[in-house]
């Protein structure tokens, strides 16, 4: 109805325009034209008036894609939650925010889960040459004590729903780590009757490892970048928020 209306005005505009045309000049023309634009009712969209943009962010901007570039000599924030305009409460809950962080950064616990090839080279990030301790990872063998599981193989249709049970006995907060080609999206058996093709398909995915299998330095990138994830999570101040 929208596009017939608008169709109506516009014949009715140029009928209007045409029978200026041939009885007055070009300037009567252009003066006459504008009156007719401004004297046509044209249907709007009624959300179109109701959007009302502030200048201000409702939310304080936060950089996704790590930690900003500092120049040469500047002071170097460790909280990603710095921003202009923040109240003595939002500042305080963003510093219990920064020390909850902290803590869950520097203590991932990875739940042993290889399920193909993809398992050998994370034994090898585990290894004395990557040594993951040194960053607070330790794997542990139960569900109930971890914080992320590494996908490390092919998920196939059999193993879906155990996969789906452990992921559920993990506490909150929880992450996953695909890694690899199949557990990202079926790889080499991607079109063959047996194989789920995508760990997301099953549970979320947070960080992706590319590669078939990847190395041991692309998983140990993997879970830096699942690190800087973690430091820019908000549960406190999403809690104040709501």
């Amino acid at each position: 109805m929208l596009r017939i209306a608008l169709m109506y005005e516009k014949k009715k505009i140029f009928s209007q325009l045409q029978v200026c045309y041939k009885t007055t000049s070009v300037n009567d023309v252009q003066t006459q034209g504008s009156s007719v634009l401004k004297n046509v009712n044209v249907p709007t969209n009624d959300n179109e008036n109701r959007r009302k943009y502030s200048s201000k962010p409702k939310k304080p901007p936060v950089n996704l894609h790590g930690s900003k570039s500092y120049k040469v000599g500047e002071k170097r924030r460790y909280s990603p939650f710095h921003y202009p305009g923040q109240s003595t409460v939002e500042w305080a809950l963003a510093r219990v925010d920064d020390i909850l962080n902290w803590g869950r950064r520097g203590s991932l616990w990875p739940l042993t889960f290889g399920l193909a090839c993809c398992a050998l080279e994370m034994m090898h990030y585990a290894g004395p040459r990557y040594d993951m301790d040194r960053f607070g990872m330790v794997f542990r063998g139960t569900p109930r004590q971890t914080d992320v599981i590494i996908i490390a193989g092919t998920v196939t249709n059999k193993m879906a729903p155990i996969l789906r049970k452990t992921y559920d006995l993990m506490p909150e907060p929880r992450f996953v780590v695909s890694m690899g080609s199949c557990a990202n999206g079926g790889g080499y058996y991607h079109y063959t009757y047996s194989t789920v093709r995508g760990a997301d398909r099953i549970i979320p995915v947070d960080i992706y490892v590319p590669g078939c299998p990847p190395t041991a330095e692309a998983l140990l990138y993997g879970m830096l970048q699942l690190q800087k994830k973690v430091k820019r999570m908000r549960m406190v101040q999403t809690w104040y928020r709501h």
